[in-house]
């Protein structure tokens, strides 16, 4: 198997009173650097990472069969120079948070904006296939429905998600995330308006997992937010691509509000 490669684009934000904690910033998505949510978690004292993890120079050129190793490899730079390591990720990003928290035993808080109790499926062209791989092989997934096309323009496609985990029941089981292995604070976070996938259901099924196995799970949602969640100092992202996200200015900067306390708790 080929050597996994370092994030060959990252940007450091440093902060002005260091705590000792370290906190990686996984964006969502468009795979981008998410420098203005890392540079508010430096502002609580924590030296925060944000990486590139896909179509930089030697990764995939889309979100799907990218290593885990990648964002293991990251809390390994955090790790030389931080006692204790975060994870923040949103949505796709929050998944591969939620999945690097739970073997990563490094990992001490996980925080997810939009997450998803399971690992989805990507394009490789026609090809579907995982999210993600694990040790060179690919982490089970759940597919698309292949009788779901999009009713509206911009599409929304929270019902292709529940489509998905409706005709597929049978791969479920397997593309669940051991979200009881994550050692530490989890919070979740997620809109009751998210037109993307219903996040704030998929959060309630990961508290429910973590439930049975008698942990603990914060889980702040705002019912008439959409997938992004604005935090206290943040700008709303325009950027990615065209579809419905639901929500409104308001109650996104809301949820920030509500969930802002808890980041805080996590991160402190």
């Amino acid at each position: 198997m080929a050597p996994v490669p370092v994030a060959p684009e990252s940007a450091w934000f440093e902060p002005e009173h260091p705590t000792g904690r370290g906190a990686l910033v996984v964006a969502g998505s468009s795979g981008r650097l998410d420098e203005q949510r890392a540079r508010l978690l430096a502002g609580l004292g924590a030296v925060a990472l944000t990486i590139r993890w896909f179509g930089g120079p030697g990764q995939q050129p889309g979100p799907f069969e990218v290593p885990l190793e990648t964002f293991d490899r990251a809390l390994d730079q955090l790790a030389e120079r931080c006692e204790r390591l975060a994870i923040v990720g949103t949505s796709f990003g929050a998944e591969a948070a939620l999945l690097t928290a739970a073997y990563d035993e490094r990992v001490s808080a996980c925080v997810a904006f939009a997450p998803t109790p399971v690992v989805w499926a990507g394009y490789d062209g026609p090809r579907e296939t995982s999210h993600w791989t694990r040790a060179g092989s690919a982490v089970p997934f759940v597919p698309f429905a292949d009788d779901w096309s999009p009713d509206e323009d911009p599409p929304a496609y929270r019902s292709l998600y529940e489509r998905s985990l409706a005709v597929h029941g049978d791969e479920v089981a397997g593309a669940v995330i051991e979200v009881e292995r994550i050692r530490g604070d989890l919070v979740l976070v997620a809109g009751g308006d998210d037109r993307v996938w219903p996040s704030a259901w998929f959060a309630d099924r990961i508290a429910d997992r973590r439930r049975q196995h008698g942990l603990e799970t914060t889980v702040v949602t705002h019912p008439a937010a959409g997938h992004r969640t604005v935090l206290p100092g943040e700008r709303a992202v325009e950027a990615g691509q065209v579809m419905q996200r639901g929500g409104t200015p308001e109650a996104d900067a809301a949820l920030g509000d509500l969930c802002w306390p808890h980041v805080v708790r996590a991160l402190a």
